[in-house]
C-alpha cells in the first residue's frame, strides 16, 4: 500500500505539470480503442433494445418535424427530405457522439482514477482512445440500423460523392472528440464536488439545445443561432449533419471541419488543464 501511495504521489506531481507525455506507440491507442469497442459488444441485448428505442423516437421526431412542412417547403435551408434525414442521422449520432455521460466522474468518485494515474499512458489519452472505440461500436450497431430502417419508410438525402462521405467521416470523428472533451470538462467537477448531477443537468440542457439535436440550429432565430454558433456544441451534432445532407458543401464544408478541429484542440486543452488542477486536489482514501 505504501508503494502504491508513493507511486501515486509521483504521478500526481507529474500530472500537475503542463506537458503531457505521449504514449510510446500509436498501437497502444489502437489496443485501448479495441477494448472500448469490445466493452459494449458483449451486451447484444442492450444494443438491440437501444436500436428499438432509437427507431421509435426516430418515427416520433420525424412526424413532429414533418408537421412544420405542411405549411412551407423550406425552413432554414432544409426541405422536408433534408429534415427527415436530419432526424434519423441525429438518432444515429445520439449514442455515437454521446454528448452526455458521467463515466469519468464515476471513476473519480469511486477512486478508480488512482489506478489510471499510475499507468504509463496519460488518463485522458487512454480515455479518448477508449471513447473512439466506443463510438465506432455505437455508430455501426446502434446508429446505422435505425437509419436504414428509417430509409425504408421515408425518402432520405445521401452524400453523392466519395469526397462528401470522407468529409462526413472526418466530421463525425471530430464530433466525438469535441464531445469527449466537453464531457471531461464538466465531469471534472467531481474532483471538487461530491455530487455533480446539478452540473451535469445544466450541461445536458445546454448541449442538447445548442448542439442542434432537438431541432436544427438553422431553425433557430438569428440571435439564438449566433449564440449557438459561438459555442462548441454545433460541432458535436449540427456540423456532421449539415455536411451529410449537403447544407454545407465545398469550401464551407472545409471551414466547418476547421471549426470542429479548432474546438477539439481548445476543449482538449481546457480538459487537460482542468484535469491537472483536479489531480492536485485529489485525495483517495482506502486501504
Amino acid at each position: 500500500m505504501r508503494l502504491l501511495a508513493g507511486r501515486l504521489a509521483k504521478r500526481v506531481q507529474a500530472y500537475s505539470l503542463p506537458p503531457v507525455p505521449l504514449a510510446p506507440s500509436f498501437r497502444i491507442d489502437l489496443e485501448i480503442a479495441r477494448r472500448g469497442y469490445r466493452r459494449y459488444a458483449v451486451y447484444p441485448a442492450a444494443t438491440l433494445a437501444g436500436v428499438f428505442t432509437n427507431t421509435v423516437f426516430g418515427f416520433l421526431r420525424v412526424y413532429v418535424l414533418l408537421a412544420i412542412y405542411a405549411q412551407r417547403e423550406n425552413v432554414g435551408g432544409y426541405d422536408a427530405t433534408a429534415a427527415v434525414t436530419y432526424t434519423w442521422l441525429t438518432q444515429a449520432l445520439l449514442m455515437t457522439v454521446s454528448i452526455w455521460g458521467y463515466d469519468f466522474a464515476n471513476r473519480i468518485r469511486s477512486g478508480d482514477i488512482a489506478t489510471d494515474l499510475i499507468r504509463p499512458v496519460h488518463p485522458l489519452r487512454a480515455a479518448l482512445a477508449f471513447d473512439l472505440g466506443r463510438a465506432w461500436f455505437h455508430w455501426v450497431f446502434r446508429g446505422i440500423p435505425p437509419f436504414v430502417l428509417g430509409a425504408f419508410f421515408f425518402p432520405m438525402r445521401l452524400p453523392d460523392s466519395a469526397v462528401t462521405w470522407t468529409a462526413v467521416g472526418a466530421s463525425v470523428t471530430l464530433a466525438v472528440v469535441v464531445s469527449f472533451a466537453w464531457r471531461t470538462i464538466y465531469n471534472s467537477a467531481a474532483f471538487w464536488l461530491t455530487e455533480i448531477r446539478g452540473v451535469g443537468t445544466i450541461a445536458l440542457i445546454v448541449s442538447t439545445l445548442l448542439s442542434g439535436f432537438l431541432i436544427p440550429v438553422r431553425f433557430f432565430p438569428d440571435w439564438l443561432a449566433a449564440i449557438a454558433n459561438a459555442t462548441p456544441f454545433p460541432s458535436m451534432i449540427q456540423a456532421p449533419v449539415d455536411i451529410f445532407v449537403g447544407a454545407t458543401s465545398g469550401i464551407d464544408a472545409v471551414i466547418a471541419l476547421g471549426v470542429q478541429l479548432a474546438w477539439a484542440v481548445v476543449l482538449l486543452t481546457v480538459a487537460r488543464a482542468t484535469f491537472a488542477l483536479g489531480v492536485r486536489h485529489l485525495a483517495v482514501q482506502g486501504g
